[in-house]
């Protein structure tokens, strides 16, 4: 059993989350990466179905919605929702098929399935959406999230959609034509197009859109990859906006994609995943599909949210280990639980003299002088220091880096993530299992990544330039 999920022999994308009677249902997309077969859509996905109460154990139900045929406008199902609504459960989803362009049709299209137990899904032969054309871009109209609006007395559906496009700016043209797109129901079954719910001139669309309110605030997550590739959000005292930015508007990086919500009445959960690289090495391109990561969401005094590792994940890393630290370079003050240096004119670091094996969680509280440069920790270096990774803070910058060393050529680091640094203090906790690394700081920031290339199994800790005081260092695996 691994901490981050993963199908057997496939790759999950997409993750829809859905709380039932105790139980977290995650519909996702199951890829095959069976490439290019097919009009060139790159992922033949069907709808999968696993349960889970902690995001550690998973029950798996199978598939849910099944791709159609070359013929059906299904050939993929691709992101949707799931909604209870009076006994019965609604999954409304895209169907994508680019061969059916050559009949005249759209190849994206809202479709529904319902069920009475989670588990067995009918298809409903009568549902087609297609976008009205005279607001919205043909081919991009996917990703349906409905609910039902107390405010409103009615069904809203959201969708990750294009303005149409047109002679001049405003209307959508180029890579910031994307929008949330509004449809509204009264039954479930009968849907009217509206102009979008948001249409900032952002992005080149906003996928996989989520809603959901803590206390007064709404909040509008969706996924780009204009420029970055991340989820974002959006927060607002009323449904329809204005949608305003918070200081920080991800809840990760680049390595957590296209994640989606779900809560059980106290907590919230983001349901993301954590891509694979062509080739599986370090300068591989991201791909699409990967591993499950969840982090818990929290409001603060703002209204702005934070993530944290959930408990019920850090908790399985029981089984704690001691293993020696050894100073590299500068002097280092060593004990069981403490690591302490001086490196006022370089780069000090110690390191672990033997290997940890498996998943392993280490975390520390770390405290520096003002003057220093960068600090952190090294995962998955040899005993040379020839190779590894660095968990770098830059105090300076407010901001966390996650890189490689030695670095090919000029490239620039591998991941990044702005933190608030100015305490001059830190908590840090790292999982490490195979080739994901998850990093948390102060359980308010989170840093996904992923490791190919360095295969030593030790770790450490470093400070450039600087003094650095790293205390209640825990190392632990899942026994």
């Amino acid at each position: 059993m691994g901490i981050f999920y993963k199908p057997n022999n496939s790759w999950a994308g997409d993750f829809i989350p859905f709380y039932w009677d105790g139980e977290y249902h995650l519909f996702y997309l199951r890829d095959h990466r069976e490439h290019g077969s097919l009009g060139g859509t790159p992922h033949l996905t069907p709808w999968h179905h696993v349960g889970t109460k902690d995001a550690i154990h998973f029950s798996d139900y199978g598939d849910a919605i099944s791709r159609g045929t070359r013929q059906d406008q299904d050939m993929c199902a691709y992101t949707g929702c799931v909604i209870e609504a009076d006994g019965i459960f609604h999954i409304f989803y895209m169907g994508n098929n680019p061969l059916v362009e050559e009949t005249g049709l759209p190849k994206e299209a809202i479709m529904h399935a319902t069920s009475r137990d989670l588990i067995n899904w009918d298809k409903d032969p009568t549902m087609c959406l297609y976008a009205d054309t005279d607001i919205y871009e043909r081919d991009d109209w996917r990703d349906p999230f409905v609910f039902w609006n107390e405010e409103e007395h009615e069904y809203w559906m959201l969708l990750a959609a294009r303005l149409k496009n047109g002679s001049d700016f405003s209307s959508g043209r180029s890579n910031r034509g994307g929008c949330i797109a509004l449809c509204t129901s009264d039954d479930l079954v009968e849907w009217k197009i509206r102009p979008p719910l948001w249409s900032p001139s952002l992005y080149y669309t906003h996928e996989c859109p989520d809603l959901f309110k803590i206390g007064d605030w709404w909040y509008l997550i969706f996924s780009e990859f204009s420029e970055t590739h991340v989820t974002r959000y959006r927060m607002s005292k009323s449904i329809t906006g204005p949608w305003i930015a918070p200081k920080d508007d991800t809840f990760d990086a680049r390595a957590w994609y296209a994640a989606k919500t779900a809560s059980n009445g106290t907590r919230r959960f983001g349901f993301g995943w954590n891509p694979t690289r062509v080739g599986e090495n370090d300068e591989g391109l991201w791909e699409w599909g990967g591993s499950l990561i969840v982090h818990e969401i929290n409001q603060q005094p703002d209204g702005s949210l934070t993530v944290k590792l959930p408990q019920e994940v850090e908790s399985q890393f029981h089984q704690k280990v001691y293993l020696p630290l050894e100073a590299g370079k500068y002097d280092w003050q060593i004990d069981s639980t403490t690591a302490s240096a001086q490196a006022i004119d370089g780069f000090g670091w110690c390191a672990t003299t033997e290997p940890l094996n498996g998943s392993y969680l280490i975390s520390t509280d770390a405290a520096w002088e003002s003057t220093t440069q960068s600090l952190g920790i090294l995962t998955k270096i040899d005993n040379t220091l020839d190779n590894g990774y660095q968990i770098k803070l830059e105090p300076h910058r407010n901001r966390i880096i996650f890189d490689r060393f030695p670095k090919p050529g000029d490239e620039p680091f591998m991941l990044e993530r702005s933190v608030d640094l100015t305490s001059q203090k830190a908590n840090l906790k790292v999982i490490v299992e195979n080739t994901i690394i998850e990093i948390y700081v102060n359980d308010q920031v989170a840093l996904s990544a992923r490791g190919y290339d360095a295969k030593g199994k030790s770790l450490g800790f470093f400070v450039s330039n600087g003094e650095v005081d790293f205390t209640n260092i825990k190392m632990a695996t899942t026994g």
